[in-house]
């Protein structure tokens, strides 16, 4: 197969990474591996450093697929077989030049590298192994890289490419086994668990080495995620929910994105979503996930057979707060840490704060505003030595009026209209960094900084 299409480099990329722009990558490394000083880059613990451009484009991962060639005819993908798309493949080396190049300029702080299916899952597999032991033995790169594996392919070759990158994830696609059989008859939810379990073992199993041997090499330092397409089907967000708290505690994902839907093939068996995009939506799901993750939320808690979907105009956690109403307010110097987590307005780490400097004094509401706190949803549900900010009734209408009129209840994007699903590599981007055959290093030679 030619994988070079007779294309130059930039109308790869040009291709390539606007076919990547539809899988979740913004996410924090969340592992600690210094260069030393043989090669380039390092991957630092608090996360892939998000730069963002003037038009407020996010450029701190190179996201781009090896290919947009695709052997399956998955009706939501842009990308499938019977799509008709300009095609277009990189090579191992191209993928490690293009790294290295955008890096040197720093533009990027790793790499985001996606595959659609080429010949078969192993053979794509094995060209993006090739392209990450490159980078990493070759180029000596030593920065932050997340790789998607791919279902279906070898497990010696997910394990080779897991012992080289940082994270990989596996994208359940779907949330349940019944959608995924409609619209992506290709795949199985089994071959897409298997490769999730045969990561979440060998990361275990790592962890274990590392503990008897500090120079025991690392499996996926950073942990696993996975992605769902939100809107294409009739799940409601109970559903979505239920699946996420299983992955967490089945599998010990790092992360659950969700994308919503965008209709790009107008398949008849896809909604028209005449709307637009089930943004607000997305949005309620990582909110709604984020309480999951760090706040000791169950999705019982949140929702229920009877009560399946999020407040469109309320966040997960107020809406709560409204119908619990008999647990609060909560008096800030003296409620435990877990309590603290609950009261709207509160973040997991003002909750320490808080919990941190009561032990030295009794804190006013003025203190709870240098803290951190958001006072205008907390002030509803707490009390500070016994009283409340104001003069407020305890009443569930009452507060949500005053609730909803928080603007920020609901994204300025999506409040706006003006959100909008950008590409690493655009018209403003290409008048910033014109990327010619000049200026492509062959791999090994050094440039000079510019």
């Amino acid at each position: 197969m030619d994988l070079q299409r007779n294309m130059d480099l930039l109308e790869k990329l040009a291709i390539l990474s606007a076919a990547a722009k539809y899988d979740v990558a913004c996410t924090s490394s969340g592992v600690d591996r210094k260069g030393k000083g043989t090669g380039m880059g390092n991957a630092i613990a608090p996360g892939v450093c998000h730069t963002f451009s003037a038009d407020g484009r996010c450029v701190s991962l190179l996201k781009i697929l090896f290919t947009n060639e695709c052997i399956y005819n998955c009706a939501y993908c842009l990308n499938n077989c019977m799509s008709d798309v300009k095609r277009a493949a990189f090579t191992p080396d191209e993928v490690c030049t293009l790294t290295m190049e955008f890096y040197r300029r720093n533009y990027i702080e790793g790499l985001f590298l996606s595959s659609g299916i080429m010949v078969s899952p192993n053979y794509t597999m094995d060209l993006i192994y090739q392209t990450i032991y490159r980078l990493r033995y070759v180029h000596h790169f030593h920065g932050y890289i997340h790789v998607k594996s791919i279902p279906g392919s070898d497990p010696a070759l997910v394990e080779k490419t897991g012992f080289l990158a940082d994270r990989m994830s596996v994208n359940l696609e779907l949330p349940t086994a019944d959608a995924l059989r409609k619209l992506a008859p290709c795949k199985s939810r089994n071959t897409i668990l298997k490769p999730m379990r045969q990561i979440q073992n060998h990361i275990a199993s790592s962890k274990q080495e590392l503990a008897l041997y500090k120079k025991a090499p690392r499996f996926v330092p950073a942990g696993q995620s996975t992605q769902m397409i939100i809107g294409a089907t009739p799940e409601n967000d109970f559903q979505i929910m239920s699946v996420a708290e299983n992955l967490y505690q089945k599998f010990q994902l790092k992360r659950v994105f969700y994308s919503a839907f965008v209709n790009v093939n107008g398949n008849s068996m896809l909604p028209a979503l005449p709307g637009g995009p089930p943004l607000l939506r997305e949005h309620r799901l990582y909110q709604a996930d984020w309480l999951l993750r760090y706040y000791h939320f169950h999705v019982s808690e949140l929702l229920s057979e009877d009560r399946p979907d999020f407040n469109i105009f309320l966040d997960p956690k107020c809406d709560w707060a409204l119908r619990h109403l008999e647990q609060f307010p909560v008096e800030i110097n003296k409620a435990p840490y877990q309590t603290l987590l609950r009261v709207p307005g509160i973040g997991y780490k003002s909750a320490e704060r808080i919990v941190k400097a009561r032990k030295r004094n009794r804190l006013s509401f003025n203190d709870l505003k240098k803290i951190g706190v958001v006072l205008k949803r907390a002030l509803y549900f707490i009390t500070c030595s016994g009283k409340m900010m104001y003069n407020t009734k305890l009443e569930e209408n009452y507060i949500c009026e005053n609730l909803m009129k928080d603007r920020t209840q609901i994204p300025r994007d999506i409040r706006e209209g003006g959100y909008q699903q950008l590409s690493f590599f655009d018209k403003s981007l290409r008048s910033d960094f014109q990327l010619t055959d000049a200026q492509i290093i062959p791999p090994g030679q050094q440039i000079t900084t510019i």
